[in-house]
């Protein structure tokens, strides 16, 4: 169900139920949250690739495993809170760069899984759908969060409440993802800039990973405080120091991420 590989410091999840387009089932999710956390502990690892197999990234939660829980009387089977929730609070907290490659459908919480990595990479061909409201549920997953930091509120609630499907073409000029691509370069294109972020200054990183993220729910006295803190930290790395130095040599750093 969950592929995961590491080469030059990136490890790479797939998503593996191509039959299923990478549909997320409790074993799934937790297979996935097993392998983010591995990615985050390791410190060989220093950016991640999220991506799905076959034709979608991912169509969001299994209905079968779901409509199988209501009939059973178990709802949800707290399924949010066990597992949604602290995937995507370690996909935004880790302290590395995450770059979702969307191969196709992303849809549901599939969506959300992607829009809470701080990259994306999407095929000419991938679609984007907020499918909550269309089976009678609210949004999960950190869409609420993410989806209006990357567009704004008005255009959340479009997307939200419409639940209409997103093309790459329109996805890229809403600022949903970072890049389109062909098929067929989507994975490439993916690793090259999970392979460049995994070259860089991972303390740096994760510094910037945390300042916007506070930021987006701060005041600016309290933001420009965790800024300095954040930059006494930065600059105590090796990576600040040897980087600093090669700039006045006119010489290119190379970054260790530490």
């Amino acid at each position: 169900m969950i592929r995961y590989d590491v080469a030059d410091a990136v490890a790479t999840i797939t998503l593996d139920r191509p039959d299923a387009m990478n549909s997320l089932t409790a074993e799934t999710k937790q297979a996935l949250l097993d392998a983010l956390r591995r990615a985050a502990a390791d410190p060989a690892v220093r950016a991640v690739l999220l991506t799905g197999s076959g034709r979608a990234f991912c169509a969001g939660q299994d209905l079968h495993e779901h409509a199988g829980n209501l009939e059973a009387g178990r709802g949800l089977a707290d399924t949010v809170r066990e597992h949604y929730n602290p995937i995507v609070e370690l996909i935004t907290t880790m302290g590395k760069p995450v770059v979702a490659a969307v191969n196709g459908v992303a849809a549901g919480a599939g969506a959300s899984l992607a829009f809470a990595c701080d990259l994306r990479v999407a095929s000419d061909r991938a679609k984007f759908a907020l499918a909550f409201a269309g089976i009678g549920l609210a949004p999960d997953s950190g869409a609420s969060w993410t989806l209006q930091r990357l567009v704004g509120q008005g255009r959340a609630a479009e997307l939200m409440l419409l639940g209409e499907p997103v093309d790459a073409a329109r996805a890229l000029e809403l600022g949903l993802v970072t890049r389109v691509v062909p098929p067929d370069d989507v994975l490439k294109t993916a690793r090259e800039l999970a392979g460049s972020l995994a070259q860089g200054p991972t303390v740096a990183y994760a510094a910037t990973k945390r300042a916007l993220a506070y930021a987006a729910t701060h005041a600016l006295p309290d933001s420009l405080a965790l800024e300095a803190d954040l930059q006494d930290a930065c600059a105590a790395t090796r990576d600040h120091q040897n980087a600093t130095r090669a700039f006045l040599a006119k010489e290119r750093p190379t970054f260790e991420g530490t």
